[in-house]
């Protein structure tokens, strides 16, 4: 069985951080939250480089971003079916004639 890789969100990324800087053992943080123990490590140095753009990759869309791409996903289909309704229209008008 293929096993997927997991995605995180950046406000699940900066809590676990938050746990690590309040003492919580590495170990501990892993096991409560079934992730890598390196990964604790890793996004306490990613968000310590940068702290406003740590956690913007394409999997962790902020949720404007993730709306307004699904509103423009939304509008391609909406005009998708506007140009088949008018082509349909148009069929049945030479028909009729």
């Amino acid at each position: 069985m293929k096993k997927t890789r997991r995605r995180y969100d950046r406000a699940f990324k900066i809590s676990v951080v938050a746990e690590l800087e309040s003492g919580k053992s590495l170990a501990q943080i892993a096991r409560e939250h079934s992730i890598h123990p390196a990964l604790p490590s890793r996004w306490r140095e990613e968000l310590a480089e940068n702290p406003e753009k740590a956690f913007s990759g394409n999997g962790n869309q902020y949720k404007d971003q993730a709306r307004i791409a699904e509103l423009e996903r939304l509008l391609g289909q909406a005009h998708a079916e506007i140009e088949l309704l008018k082509k349909a229209f148009a069929m049945t008008q030479k028909k009729v004639r």
